[in-house]
């Protein structure tokens, strides 16, 4: 059967504030707008669904006006719902800060997705050939990362685990994120996120250590870096630079999801891995220009960008590690 995304993250409704600066301690700035949007393991999951993959939510959803809204947007979406509602608890949501640059800040509060104790029903629902999706948040809450762990430490072996660490990195237990590289099979993370991971400035030495040791099982590391691109790391190759491309960014909410969500769109239809991250840079790229985490493109679409980006377009990546070429 074909592949699919299913994804354990959070699913949480963003609150999205557009505001001239980042207020002062105890200041108050007024926002130019505001928007409530779906957001979190939203964003990956309509990245990779809007380019053919098909997708699934594996996380719990809750019950109330956030849970509900976001059932109808993944149903709109074509994206299924695997599990019954988190009843007495809503989805969480999130407050982010968008300033003029593009740049956004996060307060969260945690809901349904913060209380997954036992995920053992998607068992039922996973077969070899997917690519099962799990976000670092979902190991930053203490009611979710037993079950989470104990969901994948027991898949089958031809289901590929993709690891988002996401910004809560720091506050996963060391003993927790061991268990969850070991079983890793795609580890996508910036470069703020794997400098947590492994203690230390990033290196082409230490990251290849990360996979070769830490994620036993892994086929590989993304790398990415904003609009520079991305780096791809492969078990027992020389890093390889893929170039990002330069846009007018409006808003880089969610555009991590979207890249993970197109990378692994690409990879189910039997791309290269360097092919697979050069597309993905595209979803990014486009979804930066648009407002909203889940402003992921269509297959089209980014072929469509991918044809027309020229060499004046496409940014050179150079190296994150310091060494141009690797």
């Amino acid at each position: 059967m074909a592949p699919r995304l299913i994804h354990i993250g959070g699913a949480v409704m963003d609150y999205v504030y557009r505001v001239p600066r980042l207020p002062e301690r105890a200041a108050e700035v007024m926002a130019t707008s505001f928007e409530r949007l779906p957001g979190g393991a939203v964003n990956m999951m309509v990245a990779a669904r809007r380019t053919g993959l098909a997708t699934a939510c594996g996380g719990f959803l809750g019950t109330g006006p956030d849970g509900d809204a976001l059932r109808r947007f993944l149903t709109a979406e074509a994206i299924d719902v695997l599990l019954p509602p988190l009843c007495g608890v809503d989805c969480g949501n999130c407050v982010v800060l968008i300033t003029p640059d593009a740049e956004r800040s996060f307060v969260s509060f945690p809901g349904a997705e913060a209380r997954m104790a036992d995920l053992s029903a998607l068992h039922a629902e996973l077969r070899p050939g997917d690519f099962l999706a799990v976000s670092g948040y979902v190991l930053a809450y203490p009611g979710s990362r037993d079950g989470v762990l104990a969901l994948i430490e027991t898949l089958s072996p031809g289901i590929a685990v993709v690891f988002d660490p996401a910004p809560v990195i720091a506050d996963i237990p060391v003993a927790i994120l061991d268990r969850m590289l070991a079983r890793t099979t795609w580890l996508s993370a910036n470069l703020h996120e794997i400098r947590a991971i492994i203690r230390a400035e990033a290196s082409p030495e230490l990251v290849s250590a990360l996979l070769n040791g830490r994620m036993a099982g892994g086929q590989g590391i993304v790398l990415r870096n904003g609009e520079t691109g991305a780096h791809l790391i492969l078990r027992g190759e020389i890093p390889e630079a893929v170039p990002g491309f330069a846009v007018e960014a409006i808003d880089t909410n969610g555009a991590g999801d979207t890249h993970v969500g197109a990378f692994v769109s690409a990879l189910a239809r039997g791309a290269r891995p360097g092919e697979a991250v050069r597309y993905a840079n595209a979803a990014s790229a486009i979804a930066v220009t648009r407002r909203g985490g889940a402003s992921g493109p269509t297959h089209d679409e980014i072929i469509r960008f991918l044809s027309l980006a020229s060499t004046a377009s496409a940014r050179k990546s150079g190296s994150i590690f310091g060494k141009p070429g690797a």
